[in-house]
């Protein structure tokens, strides 16, 4: 099973939030999780939801701060081994082109 999850944290603050999120991203290479990070959260995969959450509580810990923020969105699909890769490929194969609007690709 791949249960995919996709993570947003960060301080609580008007002050650049990179290096936060740089600490938080970190802290999942001490799990067996993939990850990939945009500018808006980090997709993860991992083998079972107890190790998405143990990553997840890893890079929610991570954050320096007095309040921290983090949503996480979980997709526990029990009954496929889909990758999140392929659920964009199935995406691209719909629309006949990269899931963006950069298709130099």
């Amino acid at each position: 099973m791949t249960v995919i999850g996709f993570l947003s944290t960060a301080p609580a603050t008007e002050d650049s939030m990179a290096k936060d999120v740089a600490n938080a991203v970190e802290a999942l290479e001490d799990f067996d999780v993939e990850y990939e990070t945009g500018p808006m959260g980090t997709t993860i995969e991992a083998p079972n939801i107890g190790e998405l959450l143990d990553a997840v509580q890893a890079a929610h810990e991570a954050v320096d701060g007095d309040r921290v923020s983090t949503f996480l969105k979980i997709d526990d699909k029990r009954s496929s081994e889909e990758s999140a890769a392929e659920k964009v490929a199935a995406v691209e194969e719909h629309l006949g082109h990269t899931a963006s609007s950069d298709r130099s690709e």
